[in-house]
This record gives structure tokens, sequence and C-alpha cells, in this order.
């Protein structure tokens, strides 16, 4: 009897080591999560800022009222070049919402829009994504030359957008640029990379 007693506690005792080693690795592997967690959170916080496309401009690229993470931390490496979607203030105006736009010339291009179509160093654009012809060149009618400091953008949506041929946005200064625009977080169906 005695000896069934102490095999039975025996195997208690290894069951008490089976669940000790589990727990264990539930431990291991939540302190993993909430690291994980935490340098993502310190990503986005320090790299990043969530901000809202306005009005419809950059359609069907994005949308009124969908949600993008602006990478500002990219920049400092690299300089933003044709086709990079940025967020900026316009004329660096603080008090204003960040305006989402497409760079079509960067730093020392020339830009022209004739007919509708654009030219940047006297060749015509070409463009990965399908955009109307334009109908008001505004300032780009005329030659635009680009300082060393400056970038000329246009919305996606170029017949209903604010952008760099109209005297209230103008070329874009490199100051004036927050970051790149890089990720759809909101609505769900849209989450992921800008192109």
């Amino acid at each position: 009897m005695g000896k069934r007693g102490k095999g039975l506690n025996f195997g208690k005792r290894r069951e008490r080591k089976v669940n000790l080693s589990l727990f264990q690795e539930i431990l291991v592997w939540a302190l993993e999560i909430a690291i994980t967690v935490m340098i993502a959170y310190v990503f986005a916080y320090f790299f990043c800022v969530r901000a809202s496309a306005i009005g419809p401009s950059m359609s069907a690229c994005l949308e009124d009222g969908d949600e993008v993470l602006i990478n500002r931390f990219s920049y400092k490496f690299i300089s933003p070049k044709p086709g990079d979607i940025i967020a900026f203030l316009p004329n660096g105006n603080t008090n204003t919402h960040y305006y989402i736009k497409r760079i079509i010339a960067v730093p020392g291009d020339k830009v022209q829009i004739v007919d509708g179509i654009i030219y940047v160093n006297e060749e015509e654009l070409q463009e990965e994504i399908e955009v109307s012809r334009i109908e008001d060149a505004g300032l780009a009618a005329e030659p635009v030359m680009l300082g060393e400091d400056e970038y000329f953008v246009l919305g996606d949506n170029r017949n209903n957008s604010e952008d760099s041929r109209f005297a209230s946005i103008g070329n874009v200064k490199e100051d004036y640029i927050i970051g790149r625009v890089w990720f759809t977080i909101a609505p769900r169906d849209k989450i992921g990379f800008v192109k």
C-alpha cells in the first residue's frame, strides 16, 4: 500500500514539472509578443506619422478619408524621387492639414504642361498609373524650373487637385516635406503599401 502511494506521488511530481515547463514556454512566448509589439509601437511613434487623405485629389490611389502612415525617416538617407507619394505642408504652413501628392519632378528639372501632357526636361512623362489628360496647366503652361530644393507635385486625380500648378501650392520645398506616404491602414479593404 505504501509503495503505491509513493508511486502516485512520483507521478504527480512529474506532472508538476511538465506544467512548470509549459508555463515557462507560455511566459517566454508572451514576452516575445510584448517585445515585438513594443518595437512596432516605437517604430510607428518615432518614424511614422498617421494622417488622413482629404478630398479626391489622389483618387483612385487614395480616397477621401483613407488613413495612411507617413514614413518621416526614409528621406533622411535618400532623396525623394519621381513617383513617390509624399505628405507636405503647403508653403510650410503648420496651421493646415498635410497635403498628399505624387512627385512628378525633382530639383533641377524643368516641367511644362502642353496640350494636357506633362513634359519633364522636354520629354513626355511616362507614368505607371492611369491618369486623365490635364485640362488646366496652371503655372506649368510656361516652363517651370525647379530650384535645388524644390519638387513639382500633382494629385493623381489631375483635374480635381490643388497642386504645384497653382500659386497656393507652387513648388514644394524639401523642408516642407513631412515624409513618404507608404502604407494605408484604413479602410480595412485597402490595407497595404501605397503605390
